[in-house]
């Protein structure tokens, strides 16, 4: 499943799409922080904030593993 296949146009543009993610990532991650810490904030709000920011996490997980070269067996 590696990146053997890849060209490098579409390396550049997986590790740009990586990059995107982890900046929307990182966003989550301040708003739910600061999101917390206020008792009368929305619960569902939260959730779906903490449901995104798994998604992406796993999106970023599943890009990443594009670019890693196969090992030869």
């Amino acid at each position: 499943m590696g990146n053997q296949s890849l060209t490098e146009e579409e390396k550049l543009q997986i590790e740009a799409r990586i990059a995107a993610l982890e900046i929307e990532h990182h966003d989550l991650d301040d708003i739910i922080a600061r999101l917390s810490g206020q008792p009368d904030q929305d619960q569902l709000q939260l959730r779906r904030f903490k449901k995104r920011k798994l998604i992406l996490k796993d999106s970023i997980s599943r890009l990443k593993i594009l670019l890693v070269p196969d090992i030869p067996a």
